[in-house]
This record gives structure tokens, sequence and C-alpha cells, in this order.
């Protein structure tokens, strides 16, 4: 299996890592010199890496292309290149729909992939659209692959993707209330990360219990976890997280 990269960003970066640290057999990876630091990166660690300063040649020398730009630079460089009906082409552009990317590429081979930077471990969730079994056996290998047949769909999950520095802001938040009592620093951000990893883990591991039935069993009434989410909801925080989300899909 021949991969080529058209960019070299942070996600690029970390599908290539999970790749590597995967069972996937892959022949050689094509990257672009978009990035320097990131290129020059990749090619040192691994042997099977080329950089190659012509995208076009990229295209040429791949069968799994991925497109891994942003949305700008995918505007301006697709049309001007050239894509083999053979090919088969993943796009990792966030706000650059199938249609779009389909006409620029004038290929039917495209399918939209929404992966997350923990794609370098080989976990979190990978969305896939539309439904395809060659890049669903790819993309299993690196995470858990979740398939949609409705763009919007997928336009969705992706908002949700979002709230990822929220989320690490509220252990900060957290970690500091823990150290402005007078714990370390340290040992506060150890036990908040430790916390809500196993939370996480606990909520996997009951894969039969709804997220809702998990709030009910987390919470005895009078309790301290029922008095912090009471709280929460008066000062209407969830409502806003709501509006947050609509804002993200509404917007891009």
């Amino acid at each position: 299996m021949y991969l080529g990269f058209i960019g070299t960003g942070k996600i690029t970066l970390s599908i290539i890592y999970g790749i590597f640290k995967s069972k996937l057999k892959v022949r050689k990876i094509y990257i672009s010199q978009r990035n320097k630091n990131i290129s020059n990166k990749l090619s040192k660690k691994f042997n099977k890496i080329k950089i190659l300063k012509n995208n076009q040649e990229i295209i040429d020398k791949s069968n799994l292309i991925f497109l891994a730009v942003t949305p700008k630079v995918g505007d301006k460089i697709l049309p001007n290149l050239k894509f083999h009906s053979n090919k088969r082409i993943i796009s990792l552009i966030s706000t650059i729909n199938l249609k779009k990317i389909k006409q620029y590429t004038k290929s039917k081979n495209v399918t939209r992939v929404i992966p997350l930077p923990f794609i370098n471990m080989r976990k979190g969730p990978i969305i896939i659209c539309p439904s395809n079994k060659e890049i669903k056996n790819f993309f299993k290998h690196l995470g858990t692959v979740i398939e949609v047949r409705k763009e919007n769909l997928s336009k969705a999950f992706w908002s949700t993707s979002s709230f990822m520095a929220s989320y690490y802001n509220l252990l900060n938040i957290i970690c500091n209330w823990l150290n402005s009592k007078g714990i370390q620093k340290l040992q506060a951000e150890k036990y908040t990360k430790e916390l809500f990893l196993a939370l996480s883990e606990d909520a996997m591991n009951k894969n039969k219990t709804t997220l809702k039935q998990l709030v009910l069993e987390s919470q005895t009434p009078g309790g301290t976890n029922a008095y912090v989410l009471n709280e929460l909801k008066k000062k209407k925080f969830y409502k806003l997280q709501q509006k947050a989300l609509n804002g993200i899909f509404k917007k891009f």
C-alpha cells in the first residue's frame, strides 16, 4: 500500500504515528513539505516516509491519497491537481463538503473522514462518510470506526469534537481549585486526569448502561454529586453547552 498526504499538519502527524503503531502493511508514505518541521521529523523517524515537493507527484505515486490541508488551501490547490479515477481519496478537510471535493478532484472515489488527535494512540472515534468497506478496514486499525450515510450527520459528530478545549479547561479549573486549597500543582493535575480517565473508562466498560442512567447512578439524594449537578443546571450550564453546539453546527 502506497499512501500520500497532501498537507503535513498535526492530524497528518497523528495518523502516521498511529499507522506505524498498527499492523497495517504500508510500503511507502509520501508526504508534502507544507510544514517543514513536521515533514522533516517524520522522515527522520520512519524510513518508509519520503518527502516530495510536488503535490501531483504525491498523487501519481500513491493509491490512497489523504487531503489534509486547510479549507482555504484546499480551495486554492485542488482544482489544479489531476486525480486519476483508480485513486482512492480521503478528505480530512473539515468544512469542504463531499460534493465540492468531488468537483475539485473530478473523482467519485472520495470519502470524508473525521479523525481526532488521539488517533496517534490508535484510540478514539473515527467518522467515515459515506460507508466504505476498504476505508473502514483501514481505519479500524487506528480507532473506533463509526460509519454514517448522510453528510449532515458527520457534521454533527464533527461539531462535538470542538469541545476538546472546553473539556481540558474544565479539568484545568478543577486542578487550579485543588491547588488553591494547598494541594501541589503536579499532584492536583495527576489526581484530576486520573479521575476523569477512570470515569471515561467506567462509562465504556458499562456499555449496556446509557449515559442518562450513569448520571442517575452517580448521585445520591442530598449528596455532593447531586448538589453540583443541580447548581450547574440552575446556572444553565448545560443549555449553554447545547447553544454552543448549535452555533458550531450552523457556522461551519
